[in-house]
């Protein structure tokens, strides 16, 4: 088989792929919930003779193994939603459920589209007898940014050579560097109740901590490098206002694009929470809930990912896909749909873009300040980045209108040419061991003096 069949035989399968894309999508499952999700890959993967392996302690991770023999390429596959993006497959915003969980990250897209990738991969290895060991890694909690990290904690990647991941996203770009490095911390303050018109002298309030902290926090902003994110939400505020709150919590996310800058920042936000603290006569706990690290350049599986993307080409688009991405960038700011737009078409295309229909140059990537712990894979061994369009210009991820379509036609040809990049990558993988052994070799000379210690305690 040449790379050609291997791709035709995704193609043949591609209603299959599909289909388990949209089973995810009608039934969303929160990180650390996605059980019937997690379920639903095995069994695909076991009626394929993948052999399934449970990770201890985490029942919706598992790693499915196909072939024999070296290389050993690890395909990344997520299926976990976001709390209250419920949203059905229209224009407009209407929930399924309201407030209920949705795909607005488009998981339900990028773990299918991987099992897609690896299942045309099996047909190879199984044809072909070529030598090759091929791993689907199952990964819940993405969302929370620990499911990785714990994975990797308990050896699951252990034997790996490589590991392939891609994302959907509004644009086609293969990814030299991104993410950023994160920490997730909740900060637990105690205090005193008393009666607050009573006798407010005999109440020290973690509520006046919470917003102490927050308030030291704002300035911190100031203080910091500029790629740098500090962004919060209050958990527990409290209860009835004539009670003085004697708990209180906030959660913290702090992003860079190093993982030294977010442990740099941490300790700083970590010296204002005991500020808050002593202000108040409180008393303050944190809880670091996950950290990862930012992603570590490859430029071999770099370029060898943008020469597979120019290689497949990017899909074509029907009339109702184009009216449907057009209805959806209605709903936005336009401003920033046009200023999204100037970024990545050129000059010489239709600046009414509501697609992205090329791709972006490999020396100039698009910048993506999310964070995910798909970083910290590429700390352990090389890792490719793709994106591909499965949004129109200018939705943003977390949103109803990235929910919405991620459950369209429009959004599952995005996963279906991010499958075929994923196939012809590995493919050409093991079909040149040349190009293992210097993504190997670039892995060990980056990370020579800078090795990877888990977030995790």
């Amino acid at each position: 088989m040449q790379k050609k069949d291997v791709i035709n035989y995704l193609e043949k399968i591609s209603d299959n792929v599909e289909k388990l894309a949209y089973n995810i999508w009608n039934n969303p499952e929160i990180s650390g919930e996605e059980k019937n999700s997690a379920n639903l890959f095995r069994e695909i993967l076991n009626s394929n003779d993948f052999q399934i392996n449970e990770i201890n302690e985490m029942e919706n991770a598992f790693v499915a193994e196909y072939g024999k023999g070296s290389p050993v390429i690890a395909i990344l596959g997520e299926y976990d939603a976001l709390p209250g993006l419920s949203q059905s497959l229209d224009t407009k915003f209407n929930p399924v459920i309201l407030n209920g969980p949705g795909h607005g990250c488009g998981h339900n897209l990028l773990g299918s589209g991987a099992l897609g990738s690896a299942l045309a991969i099996k047909e190879y290895l199984y044809r072909t007898n070529t030598s090759g060991t091929l791993r689907f890694y199952g990964c819940p909690k993405e969302e929370t940014l620990n499911g990785k990290v714990e994975m990797i904690k308990e050896g699951a990647f252990e034997g790996c050579d490589i590991a392939l991941s891609w994302h959907p996203l509004n644009v086609n770009s293969a990814m030299r560097e991104a993410y950023l490095a994160n920490n997730s911390i909740k900060f637990k303050f105690h205090g005193i109740s008393s009666h607050a018109a009573q006798s407010p002298e005999s109440g020290r309030s973690a509520l006046d901590a919470v917003e102490l902290m927050n308030v030291g926090a704002n300035y911190l902003r100031e203080h910091v490098i500029d790629k740098a994110r500090i962004h919060y939400t209050i958990t527990n505020a409290g209860g009835s206002p004539n009670i003085i709150p004697k708990e209180a919590e906030s959660w913290y996310y702090i992003r860079a694009p190093y993982r030294e800058d977010v442990e740099e920042i941490t300790k700083r936000l970590f010296k204002i929470a005991e500020g808050a603290a002593l202000m108040t006569e409180t008393m303050v706990e944190y809880q670091v809930i996950s950290g990862c690290y930012e992603m570590l350049p490859n430029d071999i599986l770099h370029n060898l990912t943008y020469e597979n993307m120019v290689e497949i080409g990017i899909p074509e688009y029907t009339r109702e896909e184009i009216e449907f991405a057009k209805a959806l960038q209605e709903t936005l700011d336009q401003k920033s749909v046009e200023n999204e737009i100037r970024k990545v078409v050129s000059s010489n295309e239709n600046k009414k873009s509501y697609i992205h229909h090329s791709i972006i140059d490999k020396n100039d990537p698009v910048s993506l300040t999310s964070s995910s712990d798909s970083g910290d894979v590429s700390w352990i061994m090389p890792m490719n980045l793709l994106l591909t369009a499965c949004w129109p210009l200018g939705v943003a991820a977390h949103s109803w209108q990235a929910t919405a379509s991620s459950g369209s036609s429009m959004g599952m040809k995005g996963m279906m040419y991010a499958a075929k990049v994923l196939t012809g990558v590995t493919y050409d993988l093991l079909n040149n061991p040349n190009l293992v052994d210097n993504a190997k070799t670039e892995f060990q000379n980056r990370t020579e003096k800078t090795k990877y210690i888990s977030p995790l305690k």
